[in-house]
């Protein structure tokens, strides 16, 4: 994660640089439109969730006034609780103070100290406080909506995506809804005949998760002079998780396992073979995936609970430290397909090393993919192809589909620079392998390959030696074989037809068609018998294979430019 100091430094340009005037105009134009949203509230019930320890902008949420705040983007928290303490004359009771400065609007501050620690909301965890841990661990407290997403912009920025627009993923604690529900239900012990609370509370509640992405869309749009886009493929993801909480989940789960052992009389290892072999105490918890059982099973504790209204009956989590933010911006793959064609008897449709020796002096896979993966600046590549064949079989004709999948593409190519890639890979001097028809596709192009693949056909032209003298009647007899051919594991359907060498009596060639799959050499020699019929039990004699070409894969991705 970059360095949050100067982030700060940049947040606090980034307003500051629109003048003072408009800041104050703009924070008096937000108080407002909160004066008016908080004006119908009952004073005695804020007051009531602000002792509990329930943060301002979960009351907005609870008392269905989300779209106020959140769209009250560079409104302080502390003015926030400000305007509502003074509207209904709750001076002093407010326990969730800022800690920045309200002349700057973009302070930040990070300490490992005890004196910077604020009151977390029983609610949210902190998280619409814009309260987190950074990955130094660090307390990070951001003062508005806009700080945050000042922040996460620079983030973005030196990822160096290009960036037409984007989507946002945000992950938080399950418990953050189990708490609202156990507030929501201690709210309704103490009001559930008062008016305000059968009209109002939480009836339009937005969740913590969507009310956090709607408070940071607009100002992440403007900062990134883009729009949010829900199928975006550049993914912007923020991943709330809380130690504490992630172990009360652990705990919970081994100790029904452990009951569960217990009344079936299962030992912990055949426990563990019934579970796939996942040690439960091994087992990684990530609390953002917590156990909606867990959930229920809290609440159902806080829902038979009818004998007080005290908050402490409801198994609110109480944490003293919040949560932990984990930034990922990342682009979903990116897939640039097209044919390939393979000219040397020495080079492995992917990279083949065994016992750290290269087989072959180089790869399809490793030709084409060094040539696209600087061109959209990804991490990584994947290769992809309709089939295979062996090191030695030259692939000819057409040529065969594959597809280049770009793991995080900071780049998507243009068309012009598909072209250079193009031209680049078929003018190398060693002429191994050339393209054609390269083009970007969505994944809609992987699932055309995919189609087509199982029922393709394929042509073949092997150099076939015998043990005794190609006769006449031979080219008769195997051009009219059109059985069905048992390859080991495999029955497929082969045409063929027979070329004499001129010159050459023991030596032919022979043009084959097959379903995908057949296994060609296999059919040539017979696999000492396990594939019937063959070239040699059909000619009557031994056959070996020489040579072998694809000549041709029958497909329909990626044929025209």
């Amino acid at each position: 994660m970059a360095n949050e100091t100067e982030a700060a430094a940049v947040a606090a340009q980034a307003i500051n640089g629109q003048g003072e005037a408009c800041v104050i105009s703009s924070a008096v134009d937000e108080s407002e439109l909160v004066s008016d949203a908080a004006r119908s509230w009952p004073p005695h019930a804020v007051k009531d969730l602000l002792s509990i320890g329930v943060c301002i902008r979960c009351i907005f949420r609870l008392f269905g006034a989300s779209e106020i705040v959140h769209s009250c983007a560079t409104l302080l928290t502390s003015a926030l609780s400000a305007t509502v303490e003074k509207l209904m004359g709750l001076e002093g009771h407010m326990e969730h103070k800022d800690h920045g400065s309200k002349e700057n609007p973009c302070t930040q501050q990070s300490s490992e100290g005890s004196d910077l620690e604020p009151k977390l909301c029983k609610i949210c965890l902190g998280i619409l406080q814009f309260v987190y841990r950074d990955n130094r661990k660090m307390l990070v407290k951001r003062a508005c909506p806009y700080d945050f997403a000042v922040f996460i912009t620079e983030l973005v920025k030196q990822e160096r995506h290009q960036i037409d627009n984007f989507s946002l993923e945000v992950s938080i604690p399950s418990s953050v809804v189990e708490n609202e529900q156990a507030v929501w239900l201690y709210m309704k012990r103490k009001y559930d005949s008062e008016l305000w609370f059968q009209e109002k509370f939480c009836a339009d509640c937005l969740s913590a998760k969507d009310f956090l992405k709607l408070s940071i869309t607009n100002p992440l749009e403007t900062l990134l002079d883009t729009k949010y886009n829900l199928t975006s493929p550049l993914r912007i993801r923020l991943t709330y998780t809380h130690s504490e909480v992630a172990i009360k989940v652990q705990k919970h789960v081994e100790k029904k396992e452990g009951n569960k052992r217990i009344k079936t009389g299962m030992s912990s290892a055949d426990d563990m073979d019934t579970r796939g072999g996942n040690q439960i105490a091994g087992r990684e918890y990530s609390d953002f995936v917590t156990s909606e059982e867990y959930v229920s099973t809290r609440l159902c504790n806080v829902s038979d609970n009818n004998d007080s209204p005290d908050l402490s009956q409801f198994e609110v989590e109480k944490v003293s430290q919040p949560c932990s933010l984990t930034f990922l911006c990342y682009r979903t793959p990116v897939y640039i397909g097209g044919r390939y064609l393979k000219y040397s008897r020495n080079v492995s449709q992917t990279r083949w090393i065994i016992d750290d020796e290269r087989m072959g002096e180089a790869s399809v896979e490793e030709i084409i993919g060094s040539n696209i993966l600087p061109i959209c600046q990804g991490d990584n590549y994947k290769f992809h192809a309709a089939g295979r064949e062996d090191i030695d079989v030259r692939m000819l004709g057409s040529g065969r589909p594959f597809l280049i999948e770009v793991q995080n593409a900071r780049r998507v190519p243009s068309e012009m620079s598909v072209k250079e890639i193009e031209r680049k890979i078929n003018s190398m001097e060693n002429n191994l392998v050339k393209v054609k028809n390269v083009k970007v596709v969505g994944s809609q192009g992987w699932s055309l390959m995919r189609e087509g693949e199982a029922e393709k056909q394929k042509q073949y032209a092997a150099l076939v030696w015998i043990s005794r003298s190609l006769e006449d009647d031979d080219l008769k007899t195997v051009s009219s074989v059109m059985d069905m051919v048992s390859c080991s594991d495999f029955v497929s359907d082969i045409r063929m037809k027979v070329e004499k060498i001129a010159g050459s009596s023991q030596y032919f060639l022979l043009h084959l068609c097959t379903q995908a799959g057949t296994y060609i050499k296999e059919f040539v020699h017979g696999d000492l018998g396990r594939t019937h019929p063959s070239i040699g039990s059909i000619l009557g004699c031994r056959a070996e294979i020489l040579q072998l070409d694809v000549t041709d894969v029958k497909m329909d991705c990626f044929l025209t430019e």
